[in-house]
């Protein structure tokens, strides 16, 4: 049993490697200029405005990671991150995350490249300049109907 873990966890490194090499050619451009890739379609109901959603990601800025949730014991650690799917308009979760995630089904690997306007804009934070693009690497992990939706 521990092998076949094992396995998984190779296998969705090695997806993860091969996703960081997607041209952004193939990135799907939203008109707020958000680009997604899915490396990954996951199943059943798609996230949106109003779930509840719990996420892995990985945060990049010049292909430095800056935050992750994967940090932990073992090569499945780390904390998975929750969200209501459309609270980034209270300013609790970062606008291009947020509407990154809408559209994802359970299970999917996607790609973000989050533009400075839904990302830090013009102030930064920390190590993170002013007008920075980063990018993500997102796994849906849960969908719940939030309480408050």
């Amino acid at each position: 049993m521990l092998a076949a873990g094992n396995a998984n966890a190779i296998s969705s490194s090695r997806r993860a490697l091969r996703s960081e090499q997607v041209p952004e050619s193939d990135y799907t451009t939203l008109p707020n200029g958000l680009k997604y890739y899915d490396v990954k379609v996951g199943g059943g109901n798609p996230a949106v405005k109003g779930s509840r959603v719990a996420i892995h990601y990985v945060a990049k800025w010049k292909g430095i990671t800056f935050m992750t949730s994967r940090q932990g014991m073992g090569v499945t650690g780390g904390t998975p991150y929750g969200f209501d799917v459309g609270s980034s308009d209270q300013g609790l979760v970062l606008k291009g995350l947020d509407l990154g995630v809408q559209g994802m089904r359970v299970g999917g690997v996607r790609l973000l490249i989050v533009p400075p306007e839904l990302a830090y804009g013009d102030k930064g934070i920390q190590e993170i300049p002013p007008n920075a693009t980063l990018k993500f690497n997102v796994e849906l992990l849960s969908i719940k109907q939030s309480p408050f939706g």
